[in-house]
């Protein structure tokens, strides 16, 4: 037959040749030899070939399996992500991504090679790009840890990392989620007993956003930036804007949860300014909202309102 979809996978679809086998009987149908265990018996050898010859050039030729893989390298991430999994021992090793190390591309195991003794998780971060990514707040303290992270660019990389779940007992960890571990005791106990004095702040901040967030924190894991926007929850602000470009009617939101610097000065003047003067206070947290989102990629709702409010907090 010229052609049989059963020989080979779709996330190697890319593979061109010719199988030649004395055990494949020619006096039956083609349907009956789709369905027949010899014609199983060689998609499994085929698959284990091209995996094993990808492997070669990967540890042989990595200049040229780097060129295949910015071509052919979302088919084999979309085999991950599909199928709930079912092919991620065999896909897993072939995969490549950005990092922070460099930012060059490096293998799974590569990462796991050069973590820090200290380092729990295999960390990433989601963005348009490398450059994005690598001045996102949220990513500050781990690399000021030394920890290194990986760049997730392409929309199903998430997917990719939610259907393994972790690499050879490596948890995966995105930048965005609240990871106290990277704080020592006594600044988890500093953190919270400056949200307990600053309770009823956090409370009028919630208040005025209203739905627009799930909830107002401080931050365990900003260090310059005064605010950041992370994602509670399983859908990431990334995986928010796939999922509208495939159901815009439907598609689940991220729930924003506005974090705050306890560290940086305009914390301290966001509670001098709720003390004496809560309506000037709402237009402050209007603006550090805003520019959250900025940061994080996001839309602003209203541009003309908000410059208004800038223009006129600048005057």
């Amino acid at each position: 037959m010229d052609q049989c979809e059963d020989l080979l996978p779709e996330h190697f679809r890319f593979v061109r040749g010719v199988v030649d086998s004395p055990d494949l009987s020619l006096n039956i149908s083609r349907e009956m030899l789709q369905h027949s265990r010899e014609l199983k018996t060689i998609a499994t050898n085929i698959e284990k070939k091209v995996k094993n010859e990808l492997l070669k050039l990967l540890q042989n030729n990595r200049e040229k399996y780097e060129i295949f893989y910015k071509i052919f390298g979302i088919q084999l991430k979309f085999g991950i992500a599909s199928e709930f999994g079912m092919h991620k021992d065999l896909l897993q090793d072939l995969l490549l991504f950005y990092s922070s190390k460099d930012e060059r591309l490096t293998t799974l195991s590569e990462y796991l090679s050069r973590m820090q003794l200290e380092q729990k998780y295999i960390y990433y971060a989601t963005g348009e790009s490398s450059s994005r990514i690598s001045t996102l707040p949220q990513t500050e303290l781990l690399c000021d840890k030394g920890f290194e992270i990986l760049y997730f660019t392409e929309e199903v990389d998430e997917f990719v990392v939610q259907m393994m779940r972790s690499f050879d007992e490596k948890e995966f960890k995105s930048a965005n989620s609240d990871d106290s571990d990277l704080i020592s005791e006594d600044e988890k106990k500093a953190i919270e007993e400056r949200a307990e004095e600053s309770k009823d702040l956090l409370a009028f901040i919630k208040e005025i956003l209203g739905d627009k967030i799930k909830d107002v924190k401080l931050s365990t894991k900003l260090k310059n930036h005064p605010v950041c926007l992370t994602a509670a929850g399983g859908v990431s602000f990334e995986m928010e804007k796939y999922l509208e470009t495939m159901q815009p009617e439907t598609a689940p939101k991220a729930e924003r949860l506005l974090e705050l610097n306890v560290k940086h000065d305009l914390f301290a003047k966001l509670n001098d300014l709720y003390a004496f003067d809560k309506e000037h206070t709402k237009k402050h947290i209007e603006v550090l909202y805003n520019q959250a989102l900025l940061m994080a990629g996001l839309e602003i709702e209203d541009p003309l309102g908000y410059s208004d409010m800038l223009f006129k907090l600048l005057r």
